[in-house]
């Protein structure tokens, strides 16, 4: 039997999934920023949430994080497939890695290996379909998710702990 080509099953409509609009009131943030690794060979994904916008600060931040769990794994290098996001590929990020690789190479740990993507090409990071199914299987058509109940919905998806989210460092 061939699978349908279908992003859901559903008796008679199609699916369609609408906007919701955020009501000036509502305290929820209008967005969620993630940060998600995907390991392959162990079929696993890390996911750290973030308080605020992806910036090259918390980009560090998450970076020290992962390196670290996957130092304990006994992982000493990671090759990170990024596209060209300002918060990826700005000097402060390509220095801390530069400083931790230095770091890594002196007294251990898991190194970071930066393979950067062409512009506009989504396909080719193994991570984006993974994004999209999991956006997919945690929604809702007919009412709007709160923040948490996103974050513990895509947690349970990926089967990673919620943790406390990275916070932006204001100067």
């Amino acid at each position: 039997m061939a699978q349908p080509a279908l992003h859901a099953w559903s008796a008679g409509e199609r699916l369609r999934l609408a906007l919701h609009a955020a009501e000036r009131t509502d305290p929820d943030p209008k967005a969620l920023a993630c940060y998600g690794l995907w390991l392959p060979e162990r079929a696993r994904m890390l996911l750290r949430f973030v308080d605020g916008r992806p910036v090259s600060a918390v980009t560090c931040a998450f970076l020290a994080w992962a390196a670290e769990q996957l130092a304990t794994d006994g992982v000493r290098v990671l090759a990170l497939l990024w596209d060209n996001a300002s918060w990826h590929i700005s000097q402060e990020v390509r220095a801390w890695i530069k400083a931790h690789n230095k770091g890594v190479k002196d007294s251990g740990g898991c190194r970071l290996l930066v393979c950067r993507l062409p512009s506009k090409s989504p396909w080719l990071n193994p991570i984006e379909p993974r994004w999209a199914h999991g956006k997919r299987a945690v929604v809702e058509p007919k009412r709007k998710l709160t923040a948490a109940e996103l974050r513990q919905r895509l947690c349970d998806h990926y089967r990673a702990p919620l943790l406390q989210p990275l916070a932006q460092q204001l100067a």
